[in-house]
């Protein structure tokens, strides 16, 4: 046995899956919103493959998904278009709209402590 077969041992099977609840959020989320696109994070040591969508105006959210082609049978029947990150990066509008929520939360902050 070696020294860190223990630990990965015990890492083995810690990535969570993809549940049914994040389809529904998914889901819900880009029904309420106009203008959807889906980009699509590998899996990684760390997470699952996770979907990212991006409305119109830069709005986004992120939930694990089972696979690529998940996400591309979640696009097909909801007619929004998947990407890969990997291929085509995030979309400028997704930047724009974090950084923002960023000021804006910084002005909130500051207001409160005035």
């Amino acid at each position: 046995m070696g020294l860190f077969d223990s630990i990965r041992r015990r890492r083995k099977g810690t990535l969570r899956q993809s549940t049914s609840a994040d389809v529904t959020h998914l889901d819900e989320w880009a029904g309420a919103r106009r203008g959807v696109e889906a980009y699509v994070e590998p899996r990684t040591t760390v997470t699952e493959t996770t979907v990212v969508l991006i409305a119109h105006d830069g709005e986004w959210t992120r939930r694990r998904i089972g696979s690529l082609e998940a996400a591309q049978r979640f696009g097909s029947k909801r007619s929004i278009p998947v990407y890969e990150v990997a291929k085509v990066g995030y979309p400028q509008r997704m930047r724009d709209y974090t950084e923002r929520q960023k000021i804006m939360q910084r002005r909130k902050r500051e207001a409160g402590e005035a």
